[in-house]
């Protein structure tokens, strides 16, 4: 599918990854347009954080959810969706100077989290963590993936776990009047899920 493609099938293609009695967490391969209304809505809050690019469209949801590369997850509870998070090759973010200007761009081995939203009256019941373990544990396995990297709030990513580095920091943030960082994760420090076939990367030339 194009960027400029719709999608007209009504259900969502998922594979469920995590579920609890009341709780699942989905691989999105597809979303169908029962779901665009429930995304578009729960995206209004991540925009007054992140800025209106951030709000959801039809249009939207083709080319960060149904985009090839991307890796999406949604969490339903008890059906309904109240969060979602995405995941983008930094690379299909060519058109965003802060992208190109990564040291790690044009090498394929990053994740960039370009959205992460849980509805408010579902934050600190352990929805958002569930939901961002599943993400970076697929981001990990994904071949030749070494980072994840994303924007939020200044001082936010000290309370990440983790091989966290700041990498930067940018003033009015998407116009929001507002300090964000932008920070990379290590995802495999230790090399687990390293090639066989390829020596350690610290011996690479």
């Amino acid at each position: 599918m194009s960027d400029t493609e719709t999608n007209n099938t009504k259900q969502s293609a998922t594979k469920i990854i995590a579920s609890t009695d009341s709780l699942q967490i989905e691989l999105v391969d597809k979303v169908g347009t029962t779901d665009n209304e429930h995304l578009i809505k729960i995206s209004e809050s991540l925009a007054i954080e992140y800025g209106e690019k951030y709000l959801l469209t039809e249009k939207t949801i083709d080319i960060y959810f149904n985009r090839d590369g991307s890796l999406p997850f949604i969490a339903r509870y008890r059906n309904n969706i109240i969060g979602y998070i995405i995941g983008l090759p930094i690379e299909l973010l060519s058109q965003e100077p802060w992208a190109r200007l990564d040291e790690h761009y044009g090498k394929f081995n990053t994740i960039y989290t370009y959205a992460f939203v849980i509805k408010k009256e579902c934050k600190g019941d352990g929805t958002a963590k569930s939901l961002k373990k599943v993400y970076l544990n697929w981001a990990k396995k994904r071949k030749g993936i070494r980072f994840v990297t994303g924007h939020v709030k200044l001082g936010i990513s000290s309370n990440f776990n983790g091989n966290i580095k700041i990498v930067g920091q940018i003033e009015n943030w998407q116009g929001t009047g507002k300090t964000f960082e932008y920070y990379r994760r290590e995802l495999d420090p230790e090399q687990i899920y390293a090639p066989r076939t390829e020596p350690p990367l610290t011996d690479r030339l």
